[in-house]
C-alpha cells in the first residue's frame, strides 16, 4: 500500500511539476514572472526527480549568465534584444488570434487581424 502512493505522489509531482513548466516556458516572452514560473515547475519536479534538479541547477546558471551578458551590452544590443522579445509576442498573440477577438469585441471589421491557423473562431 505504502509503494502504491508513494507512485500516486510520484505521478502527481511530475504531472503538476510538468504542468507549471509548461506554463512558465510559454510565459517567458511575455512581461511577468516567466523564469519564476519555470523554476518552480523544477523546483517541483525536483522534489521527486533528480533529472529537474540537475536541470533546475543548469538552467539558473544559464539564466545568471544571460542576464549578466545583457548587462553588459550597448543599449543597441539591447534594443534588438527587447525588439525580437516583442515580436514574439505580437506574432504569437497574432497566431492565437488574439487581435481577432478584440475585432470582434469591438466590431472592427478587419479581418486580416485573424489568425491564418483557422482554429480560433
Amino acid at each position: 500500500m505504502q509503494r502504491v502512493t508513494r507512485q500516486i505522489k510520484r505521478i502527481a509531482i511530475g504531472v503538476v511539476g510538468s504542468l507549471v513548466l509548461l506554463v512558465g516556458i510559454v510565459a517567458i516572452p511575455y512581461p511577468g514572472p516567466g523564469w519564476l514560473i519555470v523554476f518552480a515547475g523544477l523546483a517541483i519536479l525536483a522534489a521527486e526527480f533528480d533529472w529537474a534538479k540537475r536541470v533546475l541547477l543548469k538552467v539558473r546558471g544559464r539564466y545568471d549568465r544571460w542576464q549578466l551578458w545583457i548587462k553588459r551590452q550597448s543599449a543597441a544590443i539591447k534594443a534588438v534584444v527587447w525588439s525580437l522579445t516583442a515580436l514574439v509576442v505580437v506574432v504569437t498573440i497574432y497566431l492565437l488570434n488574439g487581435y481577432g477577438y478584440i475585432n470582434d469585441w469591438l466590431n472592427l471589421g478587419l479581418d486580416w487581424v485573424r489568425s491564418p491557423l483557422g482554429i480560433f473562431k
